[in-house]
């Protein structure tokens, strides 16, 4: 009867705040969908369709969606200044979420039918959230909201980006340039935009810096990646390099122009900082290795882009989740020696990937440095969720 009791109320504390069942589920799924695609990418197993469409779709709309959700559900309100979410709102999309991402995850390996099944069902949770922060934003007595309608544009392009790769599992055999769209809109305008967006409200907070932004900053950097979309999209490389170029040196002179404490703040902030600066660098690197693709006539794996989504956004990531985790169950935001680590791990990830995209590009046998960057991805997680996992299943 303890036994039964201590479990209700581990649930209970579980789904009091919408961040705790969103992150464990993001970090769960983090570890599942890796050694799915790692799996199947070395041909130990074989799945119902591309790989390739496995690995885009779980990061995408399952794995950072989820801490997207975490995030979002519990400050988007705060935001707005409104009251929190009820708990029967945010429990119906981890639900959706939960049961779509198990029937695609098992679909892929047994019935592409049941993936496309589930693929639906997590398109009705993204929905159902959008909708809910619209009503937020409406309503909501915020005199200033503008970082808020942002966040809103950001899910719209992802609900966009979701459909089309819907629509694309459907017919299957779809044009290579709907195919690039569909990777351009949830990438640029929903995974980095909206990251983005957190990135620069909530990082000079958290330093305690009050930075006088460019006017228009924000619609800035929209319009530039849109036209970014356009060019990865259609493979314009020349325009792709100028645009990201562009893009990159707007952002430096930017962040550089906020005299943020990079060498004086502890961990729980420097990752922060470090997350936001990569940004920037992953552009440039972008830039230089589609040129580099260009002039070589080869190709480097979406190395730009692997380093941005990881640098950028899995270190923003990972150094959000941390200090939310810890405030949200009373503790002080203080990053200890293990989180530290963690921190470190991220980037070391980071580079591995990168090395063996920039390997693949020049003809070199390191193929198995995939196998490091998955292994180390999924130890990356499987740590982070060891380490705070007791704290957002049953509190300090």
């Amino acid at each position: 009867m303890h036994s039964f009791l201590s479990i209700k109320s581990n649930f209970n504390y579980f789904i009091s705040q919408p961040h705790q069942p969103f992150f464990l589920m993001g970090i769960f799924w983090a570890v599942v969908n890796m050694l799915i695609f790692f799996l199947g990418y070395k041909g130990i197993i074989s799945l119902q369709y591309n790989i390739t469409s496995f690995h885009v779709y779980s990061i995408i709309f399952i794995v950072f969606s989820h801490f997207f959700l975490g995030f979002l559900l519990t400050t988007f309100p705060r935001f707005c200044m409104t009251q929190p979410i009820p708990q029967a709102v945010y429990t119906k999309i981890f639900i959706l979420y939960e049961v779509g991402s198990l029937l695609f995850v098992s679909g892929s390996l047994i019935s592409l039918l049941l993936t496309i099944f589930g693929i639906f069902i997590i398109i009705l949770g993204h929905i159902l959230s959008i909708i809910k922060f619209r009503n937020i934003y409406l309503v909501g007595n915020s005199p200033d909201k503008t970082d808020s309608f942002w966040l809103l544009v950001a899910n719209t392009a992802g609900v966009i980006s979701h459909i089309l790769f819907f629509l694309g599992m459907i017919l299957y055999n779809i044009n290579s340039v709907i195919q690039n769209l569909t990777i351009g809109i949830g990438v640029y305008l929903y995974l980095i935009f909206l990251t983005f967006v957190v990135a620069q409200r909530m990082i000079p907070f958290f330093s305690h810096v009050t930075v006088n932004k460019t006017k228009n900053f924000i619609l800035i950097v929209f319009l530039l990646l849109i036209v970014k979309t356009f060019t990865f999209s259609f493979e314009l490389k020349l325009l792709d390099i100028i645009i990201t170029l562009i893009l990159a040196i707007f952002l430096t002179r930017e962040f550089l122009r906020w005299k943020l404490p990079i060498f004086t703040s502890p961990a729980i902030l420097w990752v922060l900082h470090l997350g936001l600066f990569w940004l920037p660098a992953g552009l440039f690197i972008d830039a230089i290795s589609t040129l580099a693709e260009f002039w070589l006539e080869t190709s480097f794996m979406f190395a730009g882009m692997h380093l941005i989504t990881i640098g950028f956004i899995t270190t923003i990531l990972i150094g959000f989740g941390t200090r939310v985790t810890l405030g949200h169950s009373g503790q002080v935001p203080h990053a200890d020696k293990i989180s530290i680590t963690l921190f470190w791990l991220t980037e070391v990830v980071v580079l591995v990937r990168f090395f063996y995209s920039l390997g693949m590009g020049l003809g070199l046998n390191l193929f198995w440095l995939f196998d490091i960057a998955a292994v180390l991805w999924i130890i990356l997680f499987t740590s982070w969720g060891i380490k705070f996992g007791p704290t957002l299943y049953k509190g300090k």
